[in-house]
């Protein structure tokens, strides 16, 4: 059932978490996802300094909350205060989703399947035997990193401007059949002039430092992907300069929509409104 919604005593929580929260999308998306396919649950923003994670995680049991996002800078440490940790969230080494199943606490990462689904959906159809740039080796590059081998590429390249984290992160993932190569970012332009797809998964370029960019468009090859995990602007410099050379963008719009709706079908057991999600994200973004 579609349409107003109210809250009573039969009213589920959920929310998000994180240091800092406030700029969150997520409560107006879920809010409205909960409303489109008639979910009884209510969604809010919780802005815990860590400190504090070891009590919310008490209070997620004493008051039976239902779901939670985990953002920035928890999503390493919660893992230690949770009961269950799924395989793929374990080998990532990050939760950014917990399924309260009547007070066990199951901790999930959404976050690269989620960006995996967008990519394949609104850029590339498939990855198998592709060259893949990815830039940084932060937590966001984890998860990311992790999702793209389970789609067999022929090679994945990991820049940082700390070769030892990037190397730290390669020696962590299991690569299958995929080559896997860490490069210093000084090696950035050779590497984006023979890559399929170039991904940025750094900060940069994110607002207020719109002018930013991790590397040039001109480097990239025409026809080749350019792809930013950055939604805020929706085409980032490095976005901009490389649909002027002849690529096809991605932007991090789609990770978010969809690392939300894997929750909200966690969560529910029920399909995502994914369409209503992004409508609602969108309009939003346009009036921030």
């Amino acid at each position: 059932m579609r349409g107003e919604h109210s809250i009573d005593s039969h009213t589920d929580l959920y929310g998000v978490i994180g240091d800092p929260v406030r700029h969150s999308k997520s409560p107006i998306m879920l809010n409205k996802a909960f409303r489109e396919a008639g979910v009884n649950g209510v969604y809010t923003a919780f802005h815990i300094t860590p400190d504090k994670l070891g009590d919310f995680i008490t209070g997620v049991r004493a008051m039976n909350i239902r779901g939670v996002n985990v953002t920035i800078p928890h999503k390493q440490h919660v893992m230690e205060l949770i009961d269950e940790i799924d395989a793929d969230a374990l080998a990532i080494g990050a939760v950014n989703t917990i399924v309260n199943e009547n007070g066990r606490l199951i901790g999930y990462n959404t976050d690269g399947i989620g960006y995996v689904r967008s990519l394949k959906e609104e850029a590339v159809a498939s990855l198998g035997g592709k060259h893949i740039v990815v830039i940084g080796a932060g937590g966001a590059s984890r998860g990311i990193v992790y999702a793209l081998l389970k789609e067999k590429p022929a090679r994945v390249t990991i820049a940082n401007r700390t070769i030892e984290k990037a190397e730290q992160l390669a020696r962590s993932l299991d690569c299958g059949g995929t080559e896997m190569h860490v490069e210093p970012n000084e090696r950035l332009e050779p590497l984006c002039g023979e890559a399929d797809l170039v991904i940025n998964t750094t900060s940069i370029g994110m607002f207020p430092k719109v002018e930013e960019a991790p590397v040039r468009g001109s480097w990239m090859k025409p026809g080749a992907v350019a792809s930013d995990l950055i939604y805020n602007p929706l085409k980032t410099t490095f976005l901009k300069e490389a649909e002027a050379q002849g690529c096809i963008v991605h932007s991090g719009l789609g990770m978010f929509i969809y690392q939300g709706a894997y929750a909200f079908e966690y969560w529910t057991g029920k399909p995502a409104p994914v369409d209503a999600m992004r409508e609602i994200v969108l309009s939003a973004l346009k009036q921030s």
